[in-house]
């Protein structure tokens, strides 16, 4: 197998409903906007996974570890081992009003939260609802086109991606680590600061390093707040010294003219 439970991959894929072609998930930006799909926010690229973590549905999960880099593969995945099978209890009629009540105007195929449980609207006609409180891929047979981009090696470049993982708007470039045996630095850019929810972000990185680097006991955020004024006065160029060559300049051709 060319890869393991544990391996670090980037991967990218396309996922299909197979019964009727229609994309429901992928990496790709372009795609995604073509069908609609594109969330504002949202990373498009090729995603991390470590083979046997759970980060995808386990059937996809399980298939990695038969991957070769940079080969496409169609791995398919009947309901039974994607969302479940569609159960008919799951479905109810409800009263139109109930909806409007709440300021809800339904349109088929709209999901929305009904008693505390997210469901779908399937129809709407003669003063009653049909909701549907099935995952929406509940029965599907899904198709997915999923290609191994690149396997990490180093523990630089899987904490750097451990951490665009948990903090996707940020360059991965940006962040600067120290690597030491127990313990890990992480110099957090200034465009970080900000970002709503850094704090439970941070909390999930040192999680994850501690999950996948044992002998790493404790991890440090670093967050330096420079002073603006400090940093323009930096750049001038200081008079002092500008006066100091003048002056050398002088006495030359002072000595010159003695000669």
């Amino acid at each position: 197998m060319p890869f393991k439970k544990g391996d670090f991959l980037l991967v990218e894929y396309i996922a299909r409903v197979k019964e009727t072609g229609e994309v429901f998930d992928t990496t790709q930006e372009e795609l995604a906007r073509e069908k609609r799909l594109y969330k504002e926010g949202e990373s498009y690229e090729p995603k991390l996974v470590v083979i046997g973590e759970g980060w995808m549905l386990k059937a996809l999960d399980d298939s990695l570890m038969f991957l070769s880099l940079n080969k496409t593969e169609t791995v398919e995945i009947p309901p039974d081992k994607a969302f479940g099978l569609r159960d008919p209890e799951k479905v109810r009629m409800i009263p139109l009003r109930r909806l409007r009540d709440k300021g809800i105007n339904p349109t088929i195929g709209m999901r929305l939260e009904y008693e505390k449980r997210m469901a779908t609207v399937r129809t709407v006609g003669g003063g009653r609802v049909q909701l549907d409180f099935n995952p929406p891929l509940a029965g599907k047979t899904l198709v997915y086109e999923v290609t191994a981009r690149k396997k990490l090696r180093t523990h630089k470049e899987k904490i750097l991606t451990l951490i665009h993982r948990r903090i996707p708007l940020i360059e991965i470039t940006k962040f600067k680590l120290e690597i030491e045996k127990t313990r890990t630095t992480i110099r957090v850019p200034e465009e970080a600061f900000y970002l709503e929810g850094l704090q439970i972000a941070k909390r999930g990185i040192a999680a994850d390093i501690h999950r996948f680097f044992k002998t790493i006991a404790r991890v440090e955020f670093v967050e330096n707040f420079q002073n603006p004024r400090a940093k323009k006065a930096s750049k001038k160029p200081s008079r002092k010294k500008a006066k100091g060559k003048k002056k050398l300049k002088t006495t030359g051709d002072n000595s010159q003219k003695e000669k």
